[in-house]
């Protein structure tokens, strides 16, 4: 009597390639028309119908893990699918992406019902398919919901509740940082910034603006109250402005363009006392809330004065350095620590939003 040992698996298969159709909200005949357009069924000999019927059953294993998709604790528990590690962080990656263009899109936006049956302008502004918008604005609204009330690091508690990668968890850190201080994102003016841009707004905020995390108790999506306050105080760098003025002069002349060196001595009042009066008015939430137009209208007078970026960067570099070295600052070494505070959140802002004319 011959023995024959049966070994059963049934390991969950990922096609990446149809995973990635599915992710971005192709429906399945437009899948099967997408492969068949890249040639599948001539490099393997498979007909039109088995692309067809592997497909489908690809879709519906993608539409039955969803539910564990939206909650990754879940599916690293559950015991009905058999998957590779490996394969289980693909899914959620892959699941948790999303496409800047339309990311931008949902800045500024509440997460409700309402806005969510209003995804088909968002999917025609963007050309996105609506499924896909809808993914990203119910995976945006769940992190949100989950992380914004955890004390500690967002990117930290983002990675530990859905077991992201460093820089997509980063990525979401910054949407929810938006969306927490209800920074003003939707108006005209601001159109022209990408999400990197805002990403790298909100890093260098959250980095030098924020409570620093001492405690348990401890959130990096609260402004430091205390230091906002403080910046009242630099109010007196206007008194100042002829010093400060002389000391970013004698930095820049050798930098900067004969044009933008005129035109800095022509008005430095102007931006300076733009500049200061935006610090001294911080504390006030509301303030807070329209930092980005604030920064845009101040980017107006450069814009006026046909500055380019790099003459920008130079003046920030130049006025940021030349404020630490007036006497008030050296004396006084909270002044100092708040301007510096201030000044690297301003000048990188201001300079990654920067459009010349």
């Amino acid at each position: 009597m011959t023995e024959v040992d049966v070994f059963i698996t049934n390991y969950t298969l990922v096609d990446p390639e149809i995973y990635q159709l599915w992710i971005e909200g192709h429906s399945a005949s437009e899948a099967v028309a997408i492969l068949d357009k890249k040639g599948l069924g001539k490099q393997t000999g498979a007909s039109l119908e088995l692309i067809a019927s592997d497909v489908l059953d690809h879709y519906r294993t993608y539409s039955l893990l969803e539910k564990l998709l939206s909650n990754p604790n879940k599916l690293q528990e559950q015991l009905a699918f058999q998957i590779e590690p490996e394969t289980r962080q693909l899914l959620i990656e892959k699941y948790y992406e999303f496409d800047d263009v339309v990311v931008k899109e949902l800045l500024g936006k509440k997460l409700s019902s309402k806005n969510r049956k209003d995804l088909d302008e968002v999917s025609e502004k963007t050309g996105k398919p609506l499924k896909s918008c809808r993914r990203q604005f119910d995976n945006i609204k769940r992190v949100f919901k989950t992380v914004d009330e955890i004390p500690g690091s967002i990117v930290e508690n983002i990675k530990s509740s859905f077991y992201l990668p460093d820089k997509l968890a980063r990525d979401y850190a910054s949407i929810v940082f938006l969306a927490s201080i209800r920074f003003e994102t939707s108006k005209k003016k601001l159109s022209t910034m990408t999400f990197s841009a805002w990403k790298r707004c909100c890093e260098v905020i959250m980095a030098h603006w924020t409570y620093k995390l001492t405690g348990p108790e401890s959130y990096d999506t609260e402004m430091d109250k205390e230091f906002l306050l403080e910046l009242r105080e630099l109010k007196v760098l206007l008194d100042r402005e002829k010093e400060h003025k002389q000391l970013v002069s004698v930095i820049l002349k050798p930098k900067l363009l004969q044009k933008s060196y005129a035109e800095l001595d022509s008005n430095f009042r102007k931006y300076t006392a733009a500049i200061i009066t935006l610090g001294a008015t911080l504390h006030r939430s509301r303030d807070m809330r329209n930092l980005f137009m604030d920064f845009s209208q101040i980017l107006d007078l450069f814009r006026t004065g046909n500055w380019t970026s790099h003459d920008l960067q130079q003046f920030f570099n130049a006025y940021t350095l030349a404020g630490t070295e007036l006497d008030i600052m050296r004396s006084d070494a909270d002044l100092k620590s708040s301007w510096e505070k201030f000044m690297k959140v301003v000048g990188v802002c201001m300079v990654v939003m920067y459009i010349p004319p």
